[in-house]
């Protein structure tokens, strides 16, 4: 009995002391981004005082992350829309930067909808679930959906209507670049379009290019589109139009473009700015996220992140138009929060262990595994030897997680021994199949590989750049990233790692230099370099921290 009271004061006073410390910790500010590395294209829903927002995820497995939030700035990621191997198949020779574009994600009586493209295969379909955490219902395909960046939206009758980018009028040829604007009724609970379609729009003025991520809603009682211009570069934006009557006609609003950072040159610190979402808060504010860049000493290494800006809906000549950041019109690295309750969220632990029987919800896989060649037991994760590499368009033995900072140490523990040639494991940070880092063991050595390709173009070849003797079973790997350099270390214990080879050029896995749509990855690798092997490499422990 005294044990169960004295057990009780004890929670009850930590309680108070978790309690005390969120109070004394809320901020009146928040920082850009609102979630780090490589999570583009997001799109947000509220369900009562919760929040939920999907990014897109290209090539890498599980697909379409999903987070919550109940602040708008503090976020947790609670599961993946693609969480099955056979809930859709990523096929071999699938490119960098096709697979999963652009989702959207949706409310409705109930149900969860993100509908999305397969880039590179079947093109546009829906998932749905009753929980967003999972588990979400295999793709249905939607026929007849040509283009990309489809989202859904239900008018006060209940009909549901599909907005995606593409050109249905043969009328790309007219100038470069030119895109549009579809739409069209579709059953989202089967998938299937309806009735007639209608092109709603090229861009908000004569040669816009790259007319994309609609996004359509009802303010007012006026119908407001919102969608993304200029591609997913230096002059990306977010442009509006309005209609009194939903199949239009959409008037370009004169506030046009109503965000970007086209106009402020390529050395601002915050570019790139685009693909944005609409949510109106609990309280009846309005918010946008969308994505951007952030410059590292010139370069983009941490690819397109995700933004949050204030949003005030105006009434104008135009009719509803929002404001970005009133008085301000930019992305801002600080700013003020939003009216809600602070909710802090669990950090990403820095250390891996290993724990348990899953890996937990940072691990990705470059396409879909299509056999169990890894195992978490007993604190070890055990990765099987393949023929794949990640220099190939293929599913390799690879396991990663996105870097988050400019400047950041990872460092694994490894035990692995072989007498072959071919076999190898070790670390590596990964961009595309043209543009990684290995750090690798193999027979009697510890070897550092480059692999470079320039501007996603031409040939390639993997090269050794240094080479150290290593017998011991065990080894540390470790990479240090400083800015645009990035020195690699080994060793027999953690505290003594010696460095292999000189600093090495980080921008290697910039934008600038890799170019397309992913991001940046850093993990674990094995490989039996296309021979067949039945060994395996055993990852006692994964740390990533932020460094500086």
């Amino acid at each position: 009995m005294k044990k169960m009271h004295l057990k009780t004061i004890k929670t009850f006073i930590g309680l108070l002391i978790c309690f005390n410390a969120l109070g004394q910790s809320s901020p009146e500010k928040f920082k850009n981004p609102i979630l780090s590395g490589f999570y583009p294209d997001p799109s947000i829903c509220r369900v009562g005082d919760t929040y939920y927002m999907v990014n897109s995820s290209f090539e890498w497995y599980p697909g379409l992350p999903i987070h919550k939030s109940k602040d708008l700035v503090n976020w947790e990621k609670i599961g993946h829309g693609l969480h099955r191997p056979n809930q859709i198949v990523f096929k071999d020779g699938l490119k960098n930067s096709n697979g999963i574009f652009a989702p959207s994600i949706r409310f409705h009586k109930g149900t969860f909808y993100i509908i999305t493209t397969m880039v590179g295969q079947k093109g546009n379909f829906i998932i749905t679930a009753k929980n967003p955490a999972g588990p979400w219902s295999d793709p249905m395909y939607i026929k007849d959906a040509p283009g990309i960046d489809p989202s859904l939206f239900w008018d006060d009758d209940g009909r549901c209507y599909y907005t995606g980018a593409g050109i249905i009028d043969d009328s790309q040829s007219e100038w470069p670049g030119k895109n549009g604007v579809w739409m069209q009724e579709i059953n989202p609970d089967k998938g299937v379009l309806l009735g007639k379609r209608k092109q709603i729009t090229y861009g908000h003025a004569s040669n816009a290019r790259w007319a994309e991520g609609p996004h359509l809603y009802k303010i007012n009682g006026e119908y407001l589109l919102l969608i993304g211009e200029g591609g997913t570069g230096e002059y990306h934006s977010v442009t509006v139009f309005n209609s009194k009557k939903l199949w239009g006609p959409y008037i370009p609003n004169h506030a046009n473009p109503v965000m970007t950072h086209r106009h402020l040159g390529k050395t601002h610190p915050i570019g790139q700015t685009g693909h944005a979402d609409l949510i109106q808060t609990q309280n009846g504010d309005w918010w946008s996220v969308m994505l951007a860049k952030r410059q590292n000493e010139g370069f983009v290494t941490l690819a397109r992140e995700t933004f949050l800006a204030k949003v005030e809906m105006t009434q104008q000549e135009s009719g509803v138009t929002p404001i970005f950041n009133p008085g301000v019109g930019l992305l801002q690295a600080e700013q003020e929060r939003p009216d809600l309750p602070w909710t802090p969220v669990s950090k990403i632990k820095e250390r891996d262990n290993f724990d348990g029987d899953k890996l937990n919800l940072e691990w990705n896989f470059l396409r879909s595994p299509r056999s169990k060649w890894y195992i978490q037991k007993n604190g070890f994760l055990e990765i099987k030897l393949r023929p794949e590499t990640v220099t190939n368009l293929l599913n390799p033995s690879y396991i990663a997680k996105r870097t988050r900072h400019f400047n950041y140490i990872a460092i694994t523990k490894l035990s692995f021994k072989t007498n072959k040639e071919n076999e190898k494991a070790g670390l590596v940070i990964y961009r595309r199949h043209g543009n990684n880092y290995q750090l690798l063991k193999g027979k009697n050595e510890v070897m550092l590989i480059k692999v470079f390709q320039n501007g996603n173009k031409g040939e390639f070849k993997p090269q050794i750049i240094a080479k150290v003797p290593y017998k011991n079973k065990e080894v540390f790997l470790s990479s240090k990233v400083d800015g645009l350099k990035v020195q690699f270390l080994y060793g027999k214990n953690e505290e003594n790692l010696k460095k292999i080879g000189e600093t090495q050029d980080y921008t290697l896995i910039s934008d600038e230099v890799a170019q397309k749509f992913n991001g940046v990855y850093i993990g674990v690798y094995a490989t039996s370099t296309g021979l067949k092997s039945d060994k395996s490499a055993k990852f006692d422990w994964f740390e990533y921290k932020k460094i500086k």
